[in-house]
C-alpha cells in the first residue's frame, strides 16, 4: 500500500510564495535588496505526510525551525533526524534534496526560502554547510515574531514599504538562528538560581511566616511577576509551596518522632494547633493523628 504524501495543504498552515517578478520589480527599484531577499515562506502545524523531494536541489537557502514533533531531511546520500527546538538550513545546492515529517510524530515547523545575489559567498562568510546537521537551540521566542512580522507584511501585499520591511527582518530572523540570543538565556538561568534560592530561603524559614510580599523583596521583584515566575517554575504559587514544604517537615516528625502534635506545629510557625489540624486535612486528606498511626502506604 502506497503511503500517502503531500507538500502543503495542513490544517492552519500559512504559505506565501513570491513571484519573481516581484522580486525583480523590488530590486530594480532597491538594488539593496538584492542580497538576501525572501522566496518562499510557511507554517505547517503537526504536517502530517509532509514530504518534498528536489531531485536537482534547490537554488534558495532553506531554513527550517522545528518547533515540536520530528522529522527528516537528506542531502545527496546522507540523511538527518530533526527533533523539537532545533533547526537547520540548507545552503543553494544543485545536489538531491528531500524532507518530511516523522510518520509517527510529525513536526511543526516554521519555515523560509530565501536567495541573493551571491549565495555562495553569503554561505561561505557563515560557515553553513552542506551537512551541518540540525542545531539544538533554545525556544527562538525572537525568531517567531521576526517571522510573524515578515509574513504579516507580505500577506498586506506587495507594495514598496511592505516588501522592504519584511526584507529587513529577514536578516535579524536569520541572525536569531546564527547568533542565538545569549543574553536570553542568561536571564532564564537567573530566574532558575532566582527560584532555587528562594525554595532554599523557605527551607530554611520553616518555623517562621512568609508573605508573598517578603519573598519579591527579596528577588526585588513584584509580587505578582515573582508568583508568575515562581509558579511557572514549580507549578505552586510561592505560599502554597511554603505550606508544602512545612507539611513535608511535618509528616517527618510525626512519623519518626514522639513530639507532641500542638508542638510540631509551633516548630512549623503554626500557633493554633487546630488551624495546623485542619491545614494538614485540607493538604493529606488525613488528621495529623491519623497520618501518624496509619500513614498512607506507598503504592507499588
Amino acid at each position: 500500500m502506497k503511503t500517502f504524501k503531500q507538500r502543503d495543504g495542513f490544517q492552519g498552515e500559512k504559505l506565501i510564495s513570491l513571484p519573481d517578478n516581484i522580486w525583480q520589480k523590488a530590486i530594480k527599484e532597491n538594488p539593496v535588496l538584492s542580497h538576501l531577499y525572501i522566496t518562499h515562506i510557511g507554517y505547517f502545524p503537526k504536517a502530517a505526510y509532509h514530504f518534498r523531494k528536489r531531485k536537482n536541489g534547490c537554488t534558495d537557502n532553506i531554513l527550517f525551525y522545528c518547533l515540536r514533533g520530528k522529522g527528516w531531511y537528506t542531502i545527496k546520500d546522507k540523511r538527518f533526524e530533526v527533533g523539537p527546538n532545533q533547526f537547520f538550513i540548507i545552503p543553494a545546492t544543485k545536489e538531491f534534496l528531500s524532507y518530511g515529517a516523522d510518520e509517527n510524530d510529525p513536526w511543526t515547523i516554521y519555515w523560509i526560502h530565501f536567495s541573493g545575489n551571491d549565495m555562495e559567498t553569503f554561505n561561505k562568510s557563515f560557515n553553513i554547510g552542506h551537512f551541518d546537521g540540525p542545531q539544538q537551540i533554545t525556544f527562538n521566542e525572537k525568531g517567531i515574531e521576526l517571522w510573524e512580522i515578515m509574513y504579516q507584511n507580505l500577506e498586506m501585499g506587495y507594495g514598496k514599504e511592505n516588501i522592504t520591511k519584511a526584507n529587513l527582518c529577514l536578516y535579524h530572523f536569520v541572525s536569531s538562528f546564527l547568533y542565538p540570543d545569549v543574553n536570553s538565556n542568561e536571564k532564564k538561568q537567573d530566574e532558575k538560581d532566582s527560584i532555587n534560592n528562594t525554595i532554599l530561603f523557605m527551607r530554611s524559614k520553616l518555623a517562621e511566616k512568609l508573605t508573598l510580599e517578603d519573598l519579591a523583596q527579596m528577588n526585588n521583584l513584584s509580587p505578582s511577576h515573582f508568583s508568575l515566575l515562581f509558579k511557572k517554575s514549580t507549578g505552586m504559587s510561592p505560599l502554597d509551596y511554603f505550606i508544602h514544604l512545612k507539611l513535608q517537615q511535618a509528616c517527618l516528625q510525626l512519623l519518626t518522632s514522639e513530639v507532641k502534635i500542638k508542638n510540631i506545629a509551633a516548630d512549623l510557625g503554626y500557633d493554633d494547633p487546630y488551624y495546623f489540624s485542619r491545614l494538614f486535612k485540607k493538604y493529606m486528606n488525613m488528621s495529623p493523628l491519623q497520618y501518624r498511626f496509619s500513614p498512607p502506604s506507598k503504592s507499588s
